[in-house]
């Protein structure tokens, strides 16, 4: 028998590329990206220039995990995060489900009465299109910076032994995606699923002696479909079917 043949990017994972915004902080640190969480995806940075770090906050508690060239560092589902940028940081990011964290899975650590209400969130997350570079800039430091202020109470008040905050927030996040959870699935079942279903089949068939998929074999290379996009952390070089 033939193992389905998929051609996606290996294990359907997603990738950009990301250079980190230089744009000071509300909490004065010389840069950083937009706090926030994917409910679904776990995500992982190669870092390939630059120094800095990545600040996370979980019901664990409040890390920062230094990065420098070669720091590979990942973290699960639920787990807050912001990239904070020393010196030129650029880093390449690896995402799970075909990059479902830049297509959906992701809650900006705004305040509740955005997060409660789906049409004030969908507007304070939004940047405008058509516009110039400049506006669009804008929108992103005022969007970076009011996610910052929610993510500072979250973190002021986990590491001041009060979990409530942060608990209410990750409900709200939750709430908040439901809508979205069959558009997901169907993009994990297309790829991810289909990716390990695709190695189940090949070993099935290997063992009973059917090498008939082998003659199936490919190349495919891309190349960024769009490049400096903003981001919620930086500006993105984003690639196509990956």
């Amino acid at each position: 028998m033939v193992s389905p043949a998929y051609h996606g990017f290996p294990g359907a994972v997603g990738v950009s590329r990301l250079t980190v915004y230089d744009w000071p902080t509300v909490d004065g640190l010389p840069g950083g990206g937009t706090p926030h969480l994917h409910l679904t995806c776990s995500e992982g940075y190669v870092v390939t220039a630059g120094r800095g770090a990545v600040q996370t906050l979980t019901a664990s508690g409040f890390e920062e995990t230094p990065l420098e060239p070669g720091t590979v560092a990942w973290f699960t589902p639920g787990t807050i995060h912001r990239l904070v940028n020393d010196r030129g940081l650029e880093i390449t990011v690896v995402m799970q489900n075909s990059g479902l964290p830049e297509a959906g899975d992701a809650v900006l650590t705004l305040p509740r009465d955005l997060l409660d209400d789906p049409g004030a969130y969908a507007d304070a997350v939004r940047l405008p299109a058509g516009v110039s570079e400049a506006r669009q800039e804008k929108a992103a430091r005022v969007r970076r910076d009011l996610a910052t202020g929610r993510f500072l109470e979250l973190r002021e008040a986990t590491e001041n032994g009060d979990p409530a905050p942060l608990a209410a927030f990750l409900r709200a996040a939750a709430a908040l995606v439901r809508p979205r959870l069959d558009a997901w699935e169907r993009r994990w079942r297309e790829g991810a699923h289909a990716a390990t279903e695709s190695t189940r089949a090949g070993l099935e068939a290997l063992r009973g002696g059917d090498d008939a998929h082998l003659s199936a074999a490919g190349v495919t290379s891309t190349g960024p479909a769009a490049r400096g996009r903003f981001g919620m952390c930086g500006r993105l070089d984003v690639y196509p079917g990956i």
